[in-house]
């Protein structure tokens, strides 16, 4: 069989995905950490969202304390509101890079930021964050999929019930937090049934 160069990379960063994540949690598990972390969950939302510029979305993942899975900061049009193509996003990176370091210092971070960050996603038992309307709350990694919790400021107006409720990877927990489940690069993205 002859593999190409990009078949030979998307084999790679499966190989490595599993090795990193190959323990798997429940849709239990995931209940169970927002019930018993929520203080927790909600101040992460908090912090992230008074630290993030109001111009850029930002997503981290961390792969443990010195590396980072993936880390993306993308600008967000003044006038429309909408996300552009993204300033900076990469995989697999060391904290302590100088191309870190680079991104932190565009958006007035530092290495203690990242620190505070990560502290606080431990805290959650979480690893991963994205910054937004919902702020996307990253459970653990499942297999090649991810349980994420989607935190929202206000309580869900009908129109985004119907979005939610018409979507299987979605299931609303409250008026403010919708349960996700998104199954990476293969599998089903439907949420786990009851």
């Amino acid at each position: 069989m002859h593999f190409t160069i990009i078949h030979k990379i998307l084999l790679s960063f499966l190989i490595t995905v599993c090795l990193t994540s190959c323990i798997s949690y429940t849709k239990e598990d995931f209940i169970k950490n927002y019930n018993k972390k929520e203080h927790e969950i909600l101040g992460l939302k908090k912090y992230f969202s008074t630290i993030v510029p109001a111009d850029k979305k930002v997503e981290i993942e961390f792969e443990n304390d010195n590396r980072l899975f993936r880390f993306g900061v993308y600008p967000i049009d003044p006038k429309t509101e909408r996300i552009n193509y993204p300033i900076f996003l990469e995989w697999n990176l060391d904290v302590h890079s100088k191309k870190v370091d680079s991104v932190l210092t565009s958006m007035n971070w530092n290495a203690e930021t990242l620190k505070r960050i990560k502290e606080k996603l431990d805290a959650a038992n979480c690893i991963q964050i994205e910054s937004g309307e919902p702020t996307k709350i990253g459970y653990q990694r499942s297999g090649m999929g991810m349980f994420i919790y989607n935190v929202f400021d206000h309580s869900l107006p009908d129109s985004l019930k119907q979005y939610y409720n018409g979507n299987c990877q979605y299931k609303i927990f409250s008026d403010k937090l919708v349960l996700e489940y998104g199954s990476g690069a293969v599998g089903s993205d439907c949420f786990p049934k009851d």
